[in-house]
């Protein structure tokens, strides 16, 4: 690394106008885990250090609140303790997961280099695997309980049970860990520092025959599958209430009744509300996640001089930037949630939000519904 500093500056240069390199404040321990791309680049500012550091911890800060009252909430009130609703908790732990390691990239990102050394990077890795899968698989689950609710409402066919719930939750934690175990062994992969090097992810830059195989495996196994799963179970959804409606309407016409709901007009139709959270949810993903995915094949299939260490950190903000949004997209918008959220913070009633809670809970489920 020195000899590669001196042959890029020329001697007559004063010490302070010399470009560091990136790599130039690494311990050697830590430089044998870097990837040589990342040292053919200038060293960030200072500047972009803090401001990276300040990023994270507004998302840290967002995270936990939200994450950590939806896990507090869920959990500790008897009504909303729905098997459904062990989803929307495993989903929040995921996400509260990935802002646990966030303590250790601030701190680099204020001493502008990896201060916590390789053990910092191999937590910090290790975590954002089972946090990055972990939340996808998260995703589709509740995308598939929420149409069995639908498409199933008095559990003819199908009826989650607590006891199913949780061998779902657990089946998704075995599906994963293949992609967090192997690469800490360095086995069929490897983590490897990344970006302005004060953060660690799976490696993507080495052109072996098992990082790219590596690659191509995670892909398809948490980023396809629980895209096309996702998608498809909120089609189905859509398309269930959609025929649901129609029929409605068909025996209404027979009826010589406009409509046999109440309320439907001052209310939107039920199949856009469903497909409006739909989109929502899918969309919230795929941009979570597509940025990584572009990275990482741009690195291992030729691509590699798209990626500079500031463009590598864009994917890291966006899946923290969905970390913060997951718990109101799927918890915050639910009325007895918010109700009961607000009758511990003082700024609702024990009655109503009790009520809300208990009503949500005969009816079937707090997620099988669109939130409006």
């Amino acid at each position: 690394m020195e000899a590669f500093n001196v042959t890029l500056l020329p001697n007559h240069l004063p010490l302070s106008s010399e470009v560091r390199m990136m790599g130039w404040n690494t311990p050697p321990e830590y430089l044998s885990h870097v990837s040589e791309h990342w040292l053919t680049f200038p060293a960030p500012k200072p500047v972009a250090h803090y401001v990276l550091g300040m990023l994270y911890i507004v998302f840290n800060i967002v995270s936990i609140l939200g994450n950590g009252s939806v896990i507090w909430i869920f959990s500790s009130t008897k009504e909303l303790r729905t098997p459904s609703n062990l989803f929307i908790i495993n989903l929040a732990i995921m996400d509260f997961l990935m802002m646990l390691k966030t303590p250790i990239m601030i701190y680099n990102s204020f001493q502008q280099g990896p201060a916590l050394g390789w053990l910092g990077c191999a937590i910090f890795a290790t975590v954002g695997a089972v946090s990055g899968s972990g939340s996808s698989c998260a995703n589709a689950l509740i995308a598939y309980d929420r149409y069995k609710k639908i498409s199933d409402p008095m559990g003819v066919n199908f009826r989650m049970t607590g006891r199913r719930a949780v061998c779902l939750i657990a089946l998704m934690w075995l599906y994963i860990s293949p992609w967090v175990v192997l690469p800490l062994l360095e086995v069929f992969s490897r983590y490897t520092p990344e970006g302005f090097l004060t953060s660690c992810g799976i490696d993507y830059l080495s052109d072996a025959w098992d990082t790219r195989a590596y690659i191509v495996g995670i892909f398809f196994t948490v980023y396809v599958i629980p895209v096309f799963s996702i998608a498809l179970f909120y089609y189905r959804i859509f398309a269930h209430v959609s025929a649901h409606e129609e029929t409605m309407r068909a025996q209404s016409s027979q009826m010589n009744v406009k409509s046999l709901r109440a309320g439907d007009d001052g209310e939107m139709r039920q199949e856009l509300r469903v497909a409006k959270v739909g989109v929502m949810l899918t969309s919230l993903y795929l941009f979570a996640w597509t940025p990584y995915a572009v990275i990482c094949f741009l690195g291992v299939f030729g691509g590699k001089a798209y990626l500079t260490p500031l463009v590598s950190m864009i994917p890291a903000c966006t899946c923290k930037t969905a970390a913060c949004l997951d718990p109101f997209a799927y918890a915050i918008s639910h009325p007895p949630y918010r109700q009961e959220l607000g009758r511990r913070c003082g700024c609702g009633t024990a009655g109503q939000a009790t009520a809300s809670a208990a009503t949500a809970s005969q009816a079937g489920e707090v997620v099988s519904t669109a939130p409006a």
